[in-house]
């Protein structure tokens, strides 16, 4: 990337923060003799109080924030549309520091129950649940695009699959669907002491943002970085009865072999330009790196991508540490798989061995799959996570899930803590509704991988050194490997019992879980077992019988550090 598309870039960034929430949600496009194309407020008076509303998009794509707004706007002057259930199968929130997501919809009256998968981001909405205004279901993030597919499909509104045994969704162990209990609806319940039934509200209302629209109504979603549920929300709610709203950034000329979905499923219509493909980036100037058939060399995507998360600060200054550990996992990870393997990697530690994965050329023989239904190329960090960098593949969520609990063979994902039965939490990092993270699609990954490659910090605030080949411990901070995780998002002992591999990768070394425990199988060079582990960590461990290994200085150093599939 040459400086002046940093300059063009830099200009992009600042135009966008300095304008990122204009909007007059009183215009209207319309279209002569098509009544379905109108204004946002016209659209938004379809919506009745007590509305269930399906939508589509992950983190900073495909966002329908026109909609969001109008929505926000019309029930602070009218008191309507009020009391709205929001099914949003990921993260559409924006930490409460971006305009424009679904969090526009966190007042007291106006959204006053949601389903997800993850909650994070959605600050404000968060906030009214601990407050006792909102009513939170957490459903795993591949289940529930699922069940919307068997709405549009089979006319049902539940699936039954074997999804979070032993975790916290697990009415048996733990809570299930509600995030705060106070005797709310449960919406997983147990067949044969074996399968779970996972059921959610019937949608009356789809709303989803796409590229362009023709005149005849039809939809296009060429140049999108994902399609995300917009086609499954359609067909569920047209099924039920209900409405569906399309927000687009254009209206283009038909081409009746790229229809998406046809004229007959849409009820209205609203055209904005400033319509966004992913944060920041708007339809009607898409970024072709992020979408398929992209004429830009990957390796440029690649650097802006980073260079924007860079300038907004959303992505980790990572460590020397850091990169020893993705080192390690990279590595372990290519010895423990083969080519042609089907692989999801989570965000955080995982993306930086998904680079060196890239950087080695290895990636080239596997194949990559998201939660939104982008295939191959690189997965895109930061704000522009759900999407990737010249993806040769996009599909629709759910389609990717069935493909995933068809074969997926590993997954390479975080961790907040590991306990001692191989458990994982993931979901949960303090009390309350605020300090919830929500699963995602990890319990659905987690569930369909063979193997299972964790990527986990070895304490919070910890200070580790690399120096002259060793890796130093100066500061353990607060061990994220503990006696008990506060939530089980993984249970370590079921995925025994399921016959998968699990390791566990980390600063200091790197995990099994084995029949026995956990073990430590692989060790830095520089770190003492005594003084640096066993005196640190509360989990118990065990040693294999010859000791673990010692990491290779290519890993600790980089030097000469070479993946390859065997």
């Amino acid at each position: 990337m040459n400086t002046l598309t940093k300059i063009q870039l830099l200009y992009h960034i600042a135009k966008w923060r300095a304008t990122w929430d204009w909007r007059n949600t009183k215009k209207a496009v319309r279209v002569p003799g098509n009544p379905k194309f109108m204004g946002a407020r016209e659209a938004v008076r379809m919506i009745k109080d007590g509305s269930v509303i399906a939508t589509s998009g992950l983190a900073g794509n495909m966002r329908a924030s026109y909609m969001w707004w109008t929505i926000k706007e019309m029930f602070q002057e009218t008191g309507h549309p009020c009391n709205l259930t929001i099914v949003s199968v990921g993260g559409q929130g924006g930490r409460g520091k971006i305009p424009g997501t679904l969090e526009e919809l966190g007042l007291p009256g106006l959204c006053t129950r949601i389903f997800t998968g993850h909650t994070e981001t959605y600050k404000s909405i968060l906030r009214l649940a601990d407050q006792g205004r909102c009513e939170i279901q957490i459903i795993p993030q591949g289940t529930l695009t699922l069940i919307l597919k068997a709405m549009g499909e089979e006319g049902k509104n539940y699936v039954i699959n074997k999804t979070g045994t032993g975790t916290f969704i697990d009415p048996r162990t733990g809570r299930g669907t509600p995030l705060l209990n106070g005797n709310k609806p449960q919406y997983v319940s147990i067949i044969d002491n074996e399968y779970f039934k996972y059921e959610c509200p019937w949608p009356d209302v789809a709303i989803f943002n796409a590229p362009s629209a023709d005149k005849e109504g039809n939809i296009y979603q060429k140049n999108a970085v994902m399609i995300g549920e917009s086609y499954e929300i359609t067909k569920a709610v047209k099924k039920h009865g209900g409405i569906v709203i399309a927000n687009v950034a254009q209206i283009v000329d038909k081409r009746h072999d790229e229809i998406f979905l046809p004229a007959s499923d849409i009820d209205a219509i609203v055209v904005w330009k400033g319509t966004e493909q992913t944060g920041g980036v708007k339809h009607i100037h898409y970024w072709d790196f992020l979408t398929l058939n992209s004429k830009t060399p990957i390796d440029e995507g690649i650097a802006r991508v980073r260079f924007v998360n860079k300038v907004l600060g959303v992505t980790p200054r990572r460590t020397a540490a850091d990169e020893v550990l993705a080192r390690l996992a990279a590595k372990i990870f290519v010895q423990n798989s083969k080519k042609g393997d089907y692989v999801d990697i989570g965000v955080g530690l995982p993306e930086e061995a998904s680079r060196l994965l890239y950087e080695s050329g290895a990636l080239n023989d596997i194949t990559l799959m998201t939660e939104s239904g982008v295939m191959g190329g690189l997965p895109a960090p930061g704000i522009f996570f759900g999407a990737a960098i010249n993806p040769t593949e996009i599909v629709s969520s759910a389609t990717v899930f069935q493909r995933m609990y068809k074969r997926l063979d590993s997954v390479i994902l975080g961790a907040l803590e590991v306990d001692a039965y191989g458990n994982v939490n993931v979901s949960k990092r303090g009390e309350g509704a605020i300090n919830y993270v929500g699963p995602g699609g990890f319990i659905d990954l987690t569930t369909s991988a063979k193997k299972v490659f964790f990527c986990v910090a070895w304490g919070n605030q910890s200070e580790i050194k690399v120096e002259d080949g060793k890796v130093k411990v100066l500061k353990a901070g607060q061990p994220k490997f503990i006696e008990k995780v506060s939530e089980i998002t993984f249970n370590g002992q079921e995925a025994l019992k399921a016959g998968k591999e699990v390791f566990y990768i980390t600063h200091i070394g790197a995990f099994v879980l084995t029949e026995k425990g956990m073990e430590l199988r692989w060790i830095m060079p520089g770190v003492d077992i005594e003084k640096d582990i066993s005196n640190v960590i509360k989990m118990p461990f065990i040693l294999p019988e010859n000791g673990p290994l010692v990491v290779d200085d290519t890993i600790v150093s980089g030097r000469n550090f070479k993946l390859k599939f065997e």
